[in-house]
């Protein structure tokens, strides 16, 4: 397989750090995205030729135009993109004020849809992927999980109808499970305000339980599918051990 350039949102750490280490033992090339820019830094220096990075808050209007150039002058193209960056801050809806409910937004849907339109184009050249990482909660209900999950449900409302409006790439939203991950650790230190008992309780227990993944493991099978993707997979939202991604395991 000839190597892809792919763009990595969220990528200093965690799933995102997981994507973009299998992509690049796959010899592909990848322009990783997030805030913090020592842990990028240091995966350009440890791959000069195959990095580039852009540090910067995605909800920075001129910041998806910046990643594409950046992709584009280094690169020359952009075989896939992966949507990785997302915030969750627990708060019951009778609580969370609108401001931090519309910055929410700002993170987990409006940032995705400007980085997915700024990229479409050179996308398209290359039928390449737009891959959205989504969550399970989208089909749960937790208390004080409103704003995360609903906004991720537009996500994967979008991603859906981006298949239908762009046949010629391959758009799908993942669910990555379970992983041992900074936003689980939000989850046990933040929604025990907020959550009810049993739910906190049950997000503790699996940390306690070794029920948790490493990111390694669906991150594994998202590098893979952007690297060959199943086109007739498009439109889906599936988790990351779902039967039709039974290929990429």
């Amino acid at each position: 397989m000839s190597p892809k350039v792919f763009i990595v949102t969220g990528a200093s750490k965690g799933l995102g750090a997981a994507i973009t280490q299998r992509l690049l033992s796959q010899s592909h090339k990848v322009v990783v995205v997030a805030r913090s820019e020592e842990p990028l830094q240091a995966l350009k220096r440890a791959h000069p030729d195959r990095v580039e990075y852009v540090a910067g808050d995605m909800t920075d209007t001129a910041i998806a135009g910046r990643i594409v150039d950046a992709a584009v002058k280094a690169f020359g193209q952009i075989d896939g993109l992966i949507i990785n960056h997302s915030v969750l801050s627990p708060q019951r809806l009778s609580d969370v004020p609108l401001e931090q409910f519309r910055h929410i937004y700002d993170v987990n849907v409006f940032s995705q849809l400007a980085i997915a339109q700024a990229a479409l184009a050179e996308i398209k050249k290359s039928k390449g992927t737009i891959l959205s990482v989504s969550t399970g909660a989208v089909n749960m209900s937790f208390a004080a999980w409103g704003s995360y999950a609903s906004s991720k449900s537009a996500v994967n409302v979008l991603s859906a109808h981006l298949a239908v409006e762009e046949p010629d790439i391959t758009t799908i939203a993942i669910d990555p499970g379970l992983m041992d991950t900074d936003m689980q650790a939000t989850i046990r230190s933040e929604g025990k305000a907020s959550m009810s008992q049993s739910q906190h309780d049950m997000f503790v227990g699996f940390l306690d339980q070794g029920a948790l993944m490493k990111p390694e493991q669906p991150g594994n099978v998202i590098a893979a599918f952007v690297a060959e993707p199943s086109k007739e997979l498009s439109g889906k939202f599936l988790p990351w051990n779902a039967e039709e991604l039974a290929k990429y395991q």
